[in-house]
């Protein structure tokens, strides 16, 4: 099973355009089997790792072990972060972590399929979606092990040797529950319960309650031409028997709108070129003096195949004055 982890792993990388090809990565590690498996794994595969840890020193001893254990295994930098108001989830947790290595580029975390089932699991019994764990988030950070079950990390640290240490505070957590108590009981029910719920994760969730009765009154209107606000700055227009939607977006701490229908927000990806221009994007960003540890994330406006601008550094001819963005201060 673990023989072909990597191979796996590297498909999934592939598909989802997750990390460039021998391109720098660094691991947030923890010291547990998935992060540890996940900095070795993506070495072996040739990518250039760096590892760093946060220490949210909120074990005592324990977090200073984990620490110690991250720098000297896995040659990891460690960060102390900022001590956070108790009680504090374990999203506030990651949230910070994810600020604290805001500026180190390219990230990848070691969620499983594993956490993804507990994720979907959580979600639909606290809020009744399931929205699922991102392979890759707008801010840089990646998942590659998604596809990946737990147990085949902690298969691939024995087979390889590689040490690694346990949380004794999971089994106080929300997924300490679902993962000790509530998923061996759904397995009684039915052997492939962890695999039904994986597959959720790959469903288009339905829209909000409110925002579906928004969009029918809107189709159900006599009206020649109607709009209606749906929220977050989109709005639906109808004219006649076409609906588009105008409004900004959020991606990471920018704010991207255009009048323009069809465009598509994302990051830079080999070989992007200004379209018009012999210039690549890869070029453009030097120019600009952009920091190497943010190039990754920096968002591209993109109309079919084509990279229409740079936002706050450049526009392909044509389109000019047609894409506003600002970096949001609460984003």
């Amino acid at each position: 099973m673990t023989s072909a982890l990597p191979d796996r792993i590297e498909e999934t990388i592939r598909r989802g355009d997750l990390i460039p090809r021998g391109g720098e990565i660094t691991c947030l590690v923890s010291g547990g089997a998935d992060s540890t498996c996940l900095w070795h794994v993506l070495g072996a595969l040739g990518y250039r790792v760096s590892a760093v840890h946060v220490n949210h020193e909120r074990r005592g001893r324990e977090s200073d072990e984990d620490a110690r254990f991250c720098q000297d295994a896995l040659g990891a930098d460690v960060i102390v972060g900022a001590r956070l108001a108790s009680p504090s989830t374990e999203a506030d947790l990651r949230q910070a972590r994810y600020a604290l290595t805001a500026g180190r580029g390219l990230r990848a975390t070691g969620h499983t399929a594993s956490d993804q089932v507990e994720t979907v699991l959580y979600r639909l019994v606290s809020s009744a979606t399931t929205k699922a764990i991102k392979p890759r988030r707008e801010d840089g950070v990646v998942r590659p092990l998604l596809e990946v079950w737990r147990e085949e990390t902690i298969a691939y640290c024995e087979q390889h040797g590689l040490a690694y240490r346990m949380d004794s505070s999971n089994a106080d957590t929300k997924r300490g529950l679902i993962r000790d108590e509530i998923l061996p009981l759904l397995r009684q029910l039915h052997p492939g319960a962890e695999q039904n719920l994986l597959a959720l994760a790959d469903e288009r969730p339905a829209l909000p309650r409110e925002l579906e009765r928004t969009l029918a009154r809107l189709l159900a209107s006599t009206e020649g031409t109607k709009s209606a606000d749906l929220g977050h700055g989109v709005r639906a227009v109808r004219a006649y028997d076409t609906v588009t939607l105008e409004g900004s977006v959020r991606f990471g701490p920018w704010r991207i709108e255009s009048d323009r229908p069809g465009l598509v927000v994302r990051t830079r990806r080999p070989g992007d070129r200004l379209a018009g221009r012999s210039k690549k994007v890869q070029d453009v960003l030097v120019d600009a003096k952009v920091p190497r540890a943010v190039r990754d994330t920096w968002p591209l406006v993109v109309s079919g195949d084509e990279v229409v601008a740079v936002p706050g550094i450049a526009e392909a001819p044509g389109w000019e004055d047609t894409v506003r963005a600002w970096k949001d201060p609460e984003g």
